[in-house]
């Protein structure tokens, strides 16, 4: 799978299970770009909702997909700290298009100080008996969430000290 390029702009593109458009986020300027990870930045973007719906995001952010893990995070520099939104979701393709990823409604909202909330559980399970979400599946998205909560307690990967700085200044150096 060919990436973006770094120093680019892509579209990011949010589905659910069921293959329908859930959200879109508009020009995100692509940092860092492998097989396995994108990094992307944005400040202010515009998204768009399945219903029509369109608002703007409110603080710069740095967005870390992996093409083996079945989550993403967006890490939010806001005043008081960085604010991690945590999705649990299928690993992200790119094409020509978009990065796209399945949105599993599950996510982890982890605060400053590193603890954090489960959100949206019942949405997974309306979600799970609406689209027939495979044993399978639902095996593989609570084992992520395991793991994401593990990196979340370590402090590793995209939760470690110096990842979301070394990112931002590196998104500096585009603007």
């Amino acid at each position: 799978m060919a990436g973006p390029d770094a120093g680019s702009t892509i579209q990011i593109q949010s589905y659910k299970h069921d293959g329908k458009i859930h959200r879109i986020w508009e020009d995100s300027l692509v940092l860092k770009a492998t097989d396995t990870v994108v990094i992307v930045a944005n400040d202010k973007a515009l998204v768009k909702e399945s219903d029509g719906r369109t608002w703007i995001t409110r603080e710069p952010a740095i967005c870390y997909f992996h093409s083996r893990y079945w989550f993403n995070i967006i890490s939010m520099l806001r005043n008081d700290g960085i604010y991690y939104y945590c999705n649990i979701s299928s690993p992200f393709v790119y094409d020509e298009e978009a990065l796209k990823y399945i949105d599993y409604d599950l996510d982890v909202k982890v605060y400053p100080d590193m603890t954090y909330v489960i959100l949206d559980e019942d949405e997974y399970d309306e979600h799970k008996k609406l689209m027939n979400y495979p044993r399978v599946l639902d095996r593989i998205l609570h084992n992520n969430m395991e793991f994401l909560l593990r990196l979340v307690r370590q402090r590793k990967g995209p939760f470690s000290a110096d990842f979301v700085d070394q990112w931002y200044e590196r998104y500096l150096t585009y603007r």
